[in-house]
């Protein structure tokens, strides 16, 4: 079977330097598994590496979407299996680096999110229930229905608690009943998993200072010059950093405060990917303060033992 490393954990924690390094170590190649990075034009607010920092390294499904369009986890794991394909025929090790635990399981775990047919009526109505009645109704409808997908995601997380209405409106099954069906699916790939972890104000402090970079770098002037190129935004703009940057140039908040929503949301972002990634029960732990040879020798001496036992 072949083998796949994956390197996952929360935003800021140094996962795209370690992968870069490790690849260059083992011949591998890097297949991104990061919701927002997938965006074209969205490279500042989703931390993109650029050429420079990929260090010649090949990186899948970065940058390739509109972000007019939607891209599901159905999409995703499609696209991520087939880079795997066409890394391992050449010979090459593939890294799957990224925090959204979503993209990452359903490799893992091999699961089947249907790619439901997007009924657009359906999420206007939707919508306009949030407008009207406020995201905590509909939060509340979703926990009635799956209460266990609800405790993955923020109660302010509008994009995935409307998802769960309307896999439940499409299918009539909720989200976790579809992934406990797809589970017996075999896994076709041996995955060893890493993820990095941080002292929580350590993480939090170079959140902030990472959210401090972006608007240094321009991410203000980003999201403008994405609002005028193109007339809609299904999901691109709720990713974290834009839709904060959204709000202040429409007046509803200061710059100050955008700034400091940023940081809030971000580091409660990253407490909730800690959570998801803890429960994956095959994760080895990398401590994101030591070297990254520290961390890359980890991996290398447990990708020889486990290769020594076959």
């Amino acid at each position: 079977m072949e083998k796949v490393i994956v390197i996952c954990g929360p935003t800021a924690s140094g996962k795209t330097s370690l992968s870069i390094e490790l690849a260059k170590k083992i011949n591998g190649e890097i297949i991104s598994a990061d919701s927002m990075q997938i965006y074209q034009e969205m490279d500042i607010g989703t931390a993109k590496p650029n050429r420079e920092e990929r260090q010649g390294i090949k990186h899948y499904l970065l940058d390739f979407v509109s972000p007019e369009e939607r891209y599901s986890v159905a999409d995703y794991k499609k696209d991520a299996k087939k880079a795997m394909e066409e890394i391992i025929k050449k010979g090459k090790t593939p890294i799957v680096v990224g925090g959204t635990g979503l993209y990452i399981d359903s490799l893992i775990y091999e699961i089947e999110y249907p790619n439901i047919k997007y009924d657009e009526n359906y999420r206007k109505k939707l919508e306009e229930r949030v407008r009207l009645e406020g995201l905590e109704k509909l939060y509340e409808e979703a926990e009635k229905i799956d209460s266990v997908a609800i405790q993955k995601i923020s109660s302010n997380d509008e994009k995935r608690i409307l998802r769960i209405l309307e896999i439940y409106h499409a299918t009539g099954k909720t989200k976790t009943e579809q992934e406990i069906e797809s589970r017996k699916n075999p896994i076709p790939y041996d995955y060893q998993v890493y993820a990095l972890r941080w002292d929580r104000e350590v993480l939090y402090e170079r959140i902030n200072r990472r959210v401090n970079q972006m608007i240094e770098q321009g991410l203000i002037e980003e999201v403008e010059k994405i609002l005028k190129k193109y007339k809609k935004f299904p999901t691109a703009m709720q990713g974290l950093g834009y839709k904060e940057v959204v709000e202040y140039l429409n007046c509803k908040i200061t710059k100050e405060e955008m700034i400091e929503k940023i940081k809030m949301e971000t580091r409660r972002y990253a407490k909730r990917q800690m959570t998801w990634f803890r429960k994956n029960k095959q994760t080895i732990w990398l401590e994101g303060q030591a070297d990254i040879k520290d961390n890359m020798n980890v991996i290398l001496n447990n990708r020889e033992r486990i290769e020594s036992n076959f």
